[in-house]
């Protein structure tokens, strides 16, 4: 197995413990419909920064780059959905 192949497999274990460690966020803000903890502005930043490394995985043909941000874009935008939707006016 050459260099590249064990870096790749080093950000795939990265991808999936850092998505892995956002999730339950996801799942307690859905089954609580308590946003009162969560900032907008920050999960919009953080939003984008993520969709930016998401698009850089693209342009360097990284795959756990790729799956790592496309899978935790889907979850901050679900937490940004919450937040808009849930929070207390």
């Amino acid at each position: 197995m050459d260099n590249t192949a064990n870096i790749e497999i080093l950000g795939f274990i990265a991808a999936v413990l850092t998505t892995a460690a956002f999730l339950p966020q996801v799942y307690k803000t859905w089954r609580t419909k308590d946003v009162s903890g969560l900032s907008l502005p920050m999960f919009l930043m953080f939003f984008t920064g993520i969709t930016l490394w998401f698009i850089y995985g693209f342009l360097i043909n990284s795959p756990s780059l790729i799956f790592a941000n496309g899978i935790t874009m889907v979850s901050t935008f679900l937490l940004l959905f919450f937040i808009v939707k849930y929070r207390k006016k």
